[in-house]
């Protein structure tokens, strides 16, 4: 019986196994990450005798386990080895044995196509902005088609499987392939021209189907111009383009979306005993998804009434929080008013110590020794100036003229009252005045002594 990964354990403690932990481990990783991609470089590379493939994806900082299993393995064109940087896609599940964490890949691919990727996503975005991929855009197809046109290439297998399965589902539906290149250069117009020819042709349905290949090989079903071309046509479109994990434009755009072109052989071919084997298949999804839905709808149901509670039992958990409240807002309070009293103290002393009286007795107690320092400071500075004037005035009878006359000396003026200090400033007969110091005397000058003094021979 399957079990619920997202069940909540009981109230009770419920104890699991290892196993039954390992088994909701890898449900649930499986259900939450369906499908990722991942890129990174291959190393531990193993290929045991079953032909399935296991190694470790890693980068700088961390590694995951892969493991690619031989059907998908077959599909990959690109040489695996230790160190090849690679683009993966699978989901994330594990391996309950070892409860080891681990990708399931479906794909494998270089990561030296990034720039087609870009492309591809770009013009993805853009498209989906005008509205080609809009479901209300798809036509259906027809349930009972006669006649049909395939847009393919007239070489290789798909064409021939194509036919194979109308030969055998519908025989009666006529075939008509519009042939047209679905690689190289050349493909993007050839397709375009025969998606053109195969819709003014009045099919009931067209096919555009190509094998599978690498991401280069398919690329001409991701250029715009295809796109538009398919989107351009009346004729219902099925796009079966590569294998079932690849994905083009044209598939987006095209109103059905075929895995392999056999499927899209199919789908337009349908057999009877096909629809009353997926209608059986569909009530027993149905019947099952009823009974799913019943069994966790009763186990919460189950859980909600175990969480129910009486009203009683709430009331009563709110009125000892109301308590509990009401005694911590009274210790709050009585904390808050013990506060405020010590802080009403504290203010109350500085407010004492800094009285205006006290402040006031400080600065009269200040003026009056300063009222008393006054007097004798104005005293001293005038006794000081007193002694500095007498110095000065010393120091200047020293150097005064009349000293020097004191001490026996004169000064000798002229008419107009000038000093003589040299001899050349007189001239015999010029009268002089003698500066003395008591009084002046009036002198003549008989001889300075200047010019040469002849005396007279015997």
């Amino acid at each position: 019986m399957l079990t619920d990964p997202f069940q909540r354990l009981n109230l009770d403690r419920e104890v699991l196994t290892v196993s039954q932990l390992n088994g909701r481990a890898r449900l649930l990783l499986e259900d939450v990450f369906a499908q990722v991609w991942v890129e990174g470089e291959i190393s531990n590379l193993a290929r045991p005798a079953s032909g399935h493939v296991y190694f470790t994806l890693k980068d700088r900082n961390a590694q995951v386990r892969c493991a690619l299993f031989r059907q998908n393995a077959l599909r990959v064109r690109q040489a695996l080895r230790d160190g090849l940087a690679v683009r993966v896609r699978g989901k994330v599940s594990l391996f309950e044995g070892r409860g080891d964490y681990q990708l399931i890949l479906d794909n494998v691919e270089p990561a030296g196509d990034g720039a087609l990727r870009l492309a591809f996503e770009a013009l993805k975005e853009k498209l989906a902005g005008e509205g080609l991929f809009a479901s209300e855009r798809k036509r259906p197809l027809p349930a009972h088609p006669q006649r049909i046109g395939i847009v393919s290439s007239p070489t290789g297998a798909v064409i021939r499987d194509i036919i194979s399965v109308f030969r055998r589902r519908a025989p009666h539906v006529e075939l008509t392939l519009v042939p047209t290149a679905v690689q190289g250069r050349e493909a993007t117009a050839q397709i375009v021209r025969a998606l053109a020819l195969a819709d003014a042709q009045g099919f009931d349905a067209l096919i555009l189907a190509r094998g599978g290949g690498s991401l280069e090989d398919l690329w001409c079903f991701n250029e715009e111009a295809v796109a538009r071309a398919v989107d351009a046509c009346r004729t219902p479109i099925v796009s079966a383009v590569g294998h079932e994990t690849d994905v083009s434009i044209a598939d987006f755009v095209a109103d059905v979306r075929a895995p392999t072109p056999s499927a899209a052989a199919e789908l337009l071919a349908p057999h009877a005993g096909d629809l009353e084997q997926r209608l059986e298949t569909l009530r027993r999804r149905l019947l099952h998804c009823t009974r799913e839905r019943l069994r966790r709808d009763a186990l919460r149901l189950e859980g909600l009434t175990r969480r129910l509670r009486h009203p009683g039992e709430r009331l009563q958990q709110q009125a000892q929080r109301v308590d509990d409240l009401e005694q911590r807002l009274i210790r709050a309070i009585d904390r808050r008013l013990c506060t405020g009293h010590e802080r009403l103290a504290r203010l109350d002393t500085r407010l004492g110590a800094q009285h205006p009286g006290r402040a006031l007795a400080q600065l009269r107690q200040r003026l009056d020794h300063l009222g008393d320092r006054l007097p004798r400071a104005m005293q001293a500075a005038l006794r000081h100036q007193r002694q500095q004037l007498q110095a000065l005035v010393q120091t200047l009878h020293v150097v005064s003229p009349l000293a020097t006359l004191g001490r026996g000396y004169s000064i000798l003026l002229d008419e107009q009252g000038r000093a003589i200090r040299a001899a050349s400033q007189t001239h015999p007969g010029q009268r002089l005045s003698a500066r003395l110091a008591e009084g002046e005397l009036q002198v003549r000058v008989e001889d300075n002594h200047l010019e040469p003094v002849t005396l007279p021979l015997l």
